[in-house]
């Protein structure tokens, strides 16, 4: 039995942007290197075409099938702790799943992110705003037929966020999910670690989406797209922890329980798509 298995999963068709698919591969290659075995999910690569809405989400049956193929993965090799480095969020359907089955009650998960991924298919056609919602048992059957144990709201916390839409709230108050907003970690963890001590969870499953940090400590963010158009993001909310701030959470909740799942997506290396671009227009690169 694999102690630690770390996947590499570049899906893109989650969230419907092309360079989510390079995004994982650069941290693949960025990460330390891995001391057990690595496994990368079959994304197939962006090829221009537009993806179809299909039931009323965004290349459903492609999304579908990548969670299957890591569920399928999962349960062959039967890891306790999963790394992952994606791509779009909806990478966590099938490891939080999996995490879900394997550690039942016993297991609490972090969401790190400036957006609370509770939408459905009538708010928005992009799964990767949806995950949360379906690791919760809630929307699309298709999606939540792929938790066979779904979460329970209280066993669930947010770390970062601090806005959303009047429907997302609605959700959330609902649900009764838990938040820490970026000004309650400014001076410590311990908002996020109170709760952990309730749950009495010995394992906990990490959720880290990078755009829960401040565009102006990282590039390779969504609202650091060098082609956007001024007041695209108007609106949106944008990350507002600082990495250090983040890394010292981490730290703080893996002293108190074990992590059991790390997950890291949403990176998108927008310069060094730039340059790889640039490349393919070079002569002599491209012979032989």
């Amino acid at each position: 039995m694999a102690d630690t298995l770390r996947l590499i999963f570049p899906q893109w068709q989650g969230g419907g942007l092309p360079l989510y698919h390079l995004g994982a591969q650069v941290l693949a290659w960025l990460a330390p290197e891995a001391t057990g075995p690595v496994l990368k999910i079959d994304v197939p690569p962006p090829s221009g075409a537009d993806l179809p809405i299909e039931g009323g989400i965004r290349a459903r049956r492609a999304v579908l099938a990548q969670a299957d193929a890591a569920m399928a993965a999962l349960r062959q090799r039967q890891p306790a702790r999963v790394v992952v480095l994606g791509g779009d969020c909806g990478v966590d359907l099938a490891p939080f799943a999996y995490l879900s089955e394997r550690y039942g009650d016993d297991l609490a998960v972090l969401w790190i992110d400036a957006h609370p991924d509770i939408m459905d298919r009538t708010q928005t056609p992009n799964a990767h705003a949806m995950v949360l919602a379906q690791l919760l048992g809630e929307g699309d059957t298709e999606f939540v037929a792929r938790v066979p144990r779904p979460l329970a709201p209280e066993r669930v916390m947010y770390a970062g966020l601090y806005d959303m839409s009047p429907v997302e709230r609605a959700t959330l108050d609902r649900l009764g999910l838990g938040m820490a907003t970026p000004d309650d970690l400014r001076a410590g963890s311990g908002k996020v670690l109170d709760w952990l001590t309730t749950m009495g969870a010995k394992h906990v499953a990490i959720h880290f989406d990078l755009d829960v940090l401040d565009p102006a400590q990282l590039r390779s963010l969504y609202f650091s797209r060098p082609d956007a158009a001024p007041g695209a993001f108007d609106g949106i909310p944008q990350g507002r922890m600082g990495i250090a701030e983040v890394v010292r959470l981490v730290t703080d909740v893996a002293a108190e329980a074990q992590v059991v799942g790390l997950s890291i997506t949403e990176f998108l290396p927008w310069d060094a798509a730039t340059i790889r671009d640039m490349l393919r227009k070079l002569p002599l690169l491209n012979e032989g």
